[in-house]
């Protein structure tokens, strides 16, 4: 199979993966929207798990990583429900870490472990412990696949950077002792700038957050009036929302009516009706000098200036008022 990404090209990849790719599992995330609430507000904010799960899986192997290390960043956001995030406030998990808590079990209720077996491997030895793929997983503020793709896919497809910046970006990542890193101090710059564009101004985003609200009230009312359940959340977006509209609930109707395309909202800390926060996320990208890594904290003030204004409005959350529903 070969996979044409807009990120990275055109990529042969190997059988296994080929197997993985086309199994229901993954197939199901195409229909999962990597900003939960986010394109019931703005069509233009569509990419899906499916297009990011594909892009780590590429940047692994373009970066070296094994076999093994592609399939387990493949794989890495499959237990992700419906509409991401969202389930997270619904069920007020504040690290958003419902999909991690439900990994296991997706996977051993899947095919995954049978395609698999097929090719030698054991899903027990590949998937239950991230900590051994470390392209594929670092703890913040460094850099890993998943964080990178994240940040340079939201961030191309919706207008914010350059296919040119990001294979800028690309060529100045290197690979030590399985840890990816940066080469000089500019573009670590340029990646805290977007990284902080991503987390800070796209998850922030007032419209974003009045979605995120929004959508949230519909799932728990929906879940209080046993129209829906914590199953139903392990089919695609389209399918629960279509579950809660047959309900012909008129209050969830109504709620529902107000996540469109025409919503107006603006950030308002004095007379907001929405004050939502989210996980903090910040980054802080090693440089290798030449001769030692060095955080590029040390290195710059813009990235510490950068990293102090981010998490003083992370910490603040984002307060909103509704304009127009």
């Amino acid at each position: 199979m070969i996979i044409s990404d807009k990120l990275y090209g055109k990529v042969k990849v190997e059988k296994v993966i080929e197997e993985l790719i086309l199994s229901k599992p993954v197939q199901r995330l195409k229909g999962i929207h990597q900003g939960g609430a986010s394109y019931l507000v703005n069509e233009k904010w569509n990419v899906t798990r499916y297009d990011h799960s594909i892009g780590v899986m590429l940047l692994i192997k373009k970066l070296g990583g094994s076999i093994e290390e592609q399939i387990a960043g493949l794989l890495h956001d499959v237990s992700h429900t419906a509409f991401s995030h969202v389930v997270d406030f619904v069920l007020d998990h504040q690290n958003e870490d419902y999909h991690e808590v439900i990994y296991e079990s997706v996977i051993k209720n899947s095919d995954i472990p049978t395609i698999l077996e097929k090719y030698n491997y054991r899903y027990e030895d590949m998937l239950l412990d991230d900590s051994k793929w470390t392209l594929l997983e670092q703890s913040a503020p460094e850099l890993c696949a998943d964080r990178v793709d994240y940040t340079l896919r939201d961030m191309y497809e919706y207008g914010h950077i350059s296919m040119e910046e990001v294979r800028t970006f690309l060529s100045n990542l290197i690979v030590m002792d399985g840890k990816m890193y940066l080469q000089n101090v500019d573009i670590a710059e340029w990646f805290v700038r977007t990284y902080y564009k991503e987390v800070i101004d796209f998850f922030l985003d007032p419209l974003n957050i009045y979605g995120y609200d929004m959508l949230a009230k519909v799932l728990k009312l929906s879940i209080d009036k046993e129209v829906i359940t914590l199953k139903d959340f392990l089919e695609d977006d389209e399918n629960l929302l279509n579950k809660i509209k047959s309900s012909n609930d008129k209050e969830l109707q109504g709620l529902l009516s107000q996540l469109n395309h025409h919503v107006k909202v603006r950030e308002d800390s004095t007379n907001y009706d929405i004050h939502l926060k989210k996980k903090i996320r910040l980054i802080d990208p090693s440089v290798f000098n030449g001769q030692e890594l060095v955080k590029s904290s040390i290195l710059s003030e813009n990235v510490r200036e950068m990293s102090k204004e981010a998490f003083e409005k992370a910490s603040k959350g984002m307060y909103v008022k509704v304009i127009q529903s």
